[in-house]
């Protein structure tokens, strides 16, 4: 975190590419974490509430409560640790851009908000689900934007 102390990364190359080779990974991670959700829960409405409540008809049992705690516990732990990493380097890169604030805070409260819609959706109905889709996709697509000003920025300087 010594970027966070330090202001010209311009005379520290090593640190500019550990940046940028961090700000790579993540969007990766969060790329391969939406494949991962398509392939738990379902890549559209039906599968997804097939999957939370079960379909008698198709004979699909629902998923389990402790799977699905599971899954939310490192979905949290997860999305606080790759937002908490992408938002101090944009805020260390982008500080002078009025924006930045209104921008970090509503990747934070997609990012955070996803996994509990997801556990809210389990006990209560439909409509939730589609909240939580939308909240699932705003905030990855939110995040790679961030991952991708940031190695922008970077690879320019």
């Amino acid at each position: 975190m010594k970027f966070i102390i330090t202001k010209d990364l311009e005379h520290s190359a090593l640190l500019n590419t550990l940046m940028m080779g961090v700000s790579a990974a993540l969007f990766f991670y969060l790329l391969f974490d939406v494949v991962l959700h398509g392939f738990l829960l379902g890549t559209d409405i039906t599968g997804i509430s097939d999957t939370l409540y079960g379909n008698p008809e198709a004979f699909i049992e629902p998923i389990l409560i402790d799977t699905l705690l599971l899954q939310v516990h490192i979905d949290l732990f997860m999305s606080l640790f790759s937002l908490m990493m992408l938002s101090t380097i944009y805020i260390r890169l982008f500080f002078e851009e009025k924006q930045t604030k209104w921008l970090t805070h509503l990747l934070f409260v997609f990012g955070l908000a996803s996994p509990l819609l997801l556990l809210v959706a389990y006990f209560s109905s439909l409509l939730v689900v589609y909240v939580w889709v939308f909240a699932f996709v705003v905030a990855h697509l939110m995040a790679m934007f961030f991952a991708l000003r940031i190695l922008q920025r970077l690879y320019r300087s």
